[in-house]
């Protein structure tokens, strides 16, 4: 289970002209080469920028904030897969089947990879227009774009496409309000997603569905 806080919506004291930037990367990011560190780098900014121009926005804002919070402990997933279990003993298997995943997600992300990597997260330098929990963990990667693409992996298993473009679209809303809320950097959030969407492919093959 993630630590975190609440924090208030607060307007952030100012970075003072000429301090340093808080440095991205984690203790390990010597392992990693320096040009493809300036890629990601590169990348981290232009995603932040283009999301920039819609922060402030209230519809976005209230979009996306909200998806961060229900993102929070796996609850809209695992809420999804209670009201997808309740429609007979075998979608009771599958709700099971995401409960484990998601657990075995959690302890991988949060437990293993965020301890080794100790990324550190954004800072955000504007106020926030509602309130937010604010995990103590590191960031790389993103436990909510890693717990949203296992779910949508299995929970879309064996429905019709239209289910299943819409649980991927769900999960792509809340793995996105990440960067938008700057909890995440958006290299965080494609690593996450690349975790879950592999976890979710390996789940669905470890145990299938019966077809009966």
């Amino acid at each position: 289970m993630t630590v975190s806080v609440r924090e208030p919506a607060t307007t952030p004291v100012p970075r003072p002209p000429g301090a340093p930037l808080r440095p991205r990367h984690s203790p390990l990011g010597w392992l990693v080469p320096r040009p493809i560190r300036r890629r990601i780098d590169r990348f981290d900014d232009s995603v932040d920028a283009a999301v920039d121009i819609m922060r402030g926005n209230p519809h976005t804002d209230r979009l996306f904030y909200v998806a961060s919070e229900l993102g929070d402990f796996s609850l809209i997933w695992l809420v999804l897969g209670t009201a997808q279990g309740l429609r007979s003993e075998q979608a009771m298997r599958r709700a099971l089947r995401l409960a484990a995943a998601l657990g075995v997600e959690s302890a991988l992300v949060n437990v293993l990879v965020k301890t080794v990597v100790r990324r550190r997260r954004p800072v955000a330098e504007f106020a926030r227009p509602l309130p937010l929990r604010v995990p103590r963990t590191t960031s790389f990667p993103s436990g909510h774009a890693s717990a949203a693409f296992t779910a949508a992996a299995l929970l879309s298993d064996g429905e019709p496409p239209a289910v299943r473009r819409f649980y991927y679209l769900l999960a792509g809303v809340v793995a996105t309000s990440r960067v938008y809320v700057k909890i995440h950097h958006a290299s965080d959030v494609v690593g996450g997603a690349a975790i879950g969407a592999a976890l979710g492919a390996l789940a669905r093959r470890g145990f299938p569905l019966s077809r009966r």
